[in-house]
């Protein structure tokens, strides 16, 4: 555990490093300033809003106790295992399965399961894909994405602004424009591929603590090669339509080609089944 804890610490500062970067190559203050406040402010409403927002992008339905009886008494359990309160349960009407967990803090979180992923698995292995997202909710993950996704932004507001103004060296000089324009095109990427591993450090992390919370790692094993082997051909439209919430989902909901390893929001599939195997056998992997 605390191994991945110090691993998203050093992302986040390197994060944070790269946008001193930037803001020194466009050597002002009041602009890096300003671009940090702005996506400062988007991701705040995003930080209190956003849980709605997913849900309405993908069409999910909130369930009870008596529309889906053994999922809710399920989700019921295992928050008491975590000592979380109660989440909202929601169901979503796709084929594919998959789920993911959203909400700014344990008091104010919602799980979210396709119709998809309740045909394939088994009750345990439901079970297991459910702790998984409460542990998300647990460790409040959704901070940690909301406070990188700032930065990056910020980075990348901060970025357009050098390509129309250029750079500047310390003393306030235009700077090597070739230089300049690398970092500006360079920068932003840079941003995205720290946050996609910030990402899939949490992954690892709600895997260990939902295999705790479950009691069972080799079910949460069992459910994410199931999802893993059923997701690879079936696709989703609203992840398809809104690509910026797949890093929600317990397992990536876009194919990728080519470099998808190095753009993946997620740990590899085959790890992930593994660390979990070594936990089940008591070996720790984490």
């Amino acid at each position: 555990m605390f191994g991945n804890w110090l691993k998203t610490s050093l992302l986040m500062a390197a994060i944070v490093a790269l946008f001193g970067t930037v803001g020194a190559m466009l050597g002002g203050a009041p602009g890096m300033i300003a671009a940090l406040l702005l996506g400062g402010a988007m991701n705040l409403w995003a930080y209190w809003f956003s849980d709605k927002m997913v849900l309405r992008m993908y069409n999910a339905r909130e369930v009870d106790e008596a529309s889906a009886p053994g999922l809710h008494r399920m989700v019921r359990e295992l928050a008491g295992r975590a000592q979380i309160p109660m989440p909202r349960v929601y169901l979503i009407d796709e084929d594919q399965p998959n789920a993911f967990a959203t909400g700014r803090n344990p008091e104010n979180a919602a799980v979210a399961a396709t119709t998809g992923l309740m045909r394939i698995l088994t009750e345990r292995e439901l079970r297991g894909v459910m702790a998984h997202e409460l542990a998300h909710i647990l460790h409040r993950d959704i901070l940690i994405s909301t406070i990188s996704a700032t930065v990056a932004g910020a980075i990348s507001s901060i970025a357009q602004l050098g390509m129309f103004f250029g750079g500047r060296d310390e003393d306030g000089r235009p700077g090597n424009p070739v230089v300049s324009i690398l970092v500006m095109l360079l920068a932003p990427m840079a941003a995205m591929l720290i946050q996609f591993a910030i990402s899939r450090a949490r992954e690892f992390e709600a895997d260990r603590g939902g295999a705790r919370i479950s009691g069972d790692p080799q079910d949460l094993a069992s459910a994410l090669e199931k999802i893993h082997r059923y997701a690879q051909g079936i696709p989703m439209a609203p992840a398809q339509a809104n690509p910026a919430t797949a890093q929600m989902m317990i397992m990536n909901p876009l194919s990728g080609v080519g470099l998808a390893g190095l753009f993946s929001t997620h740990p590899d599939t085959g790890e992930r089944i593994a660390r979990l195997g070594a936990m089940a056998r008591g070996v720790s992997a984490y």
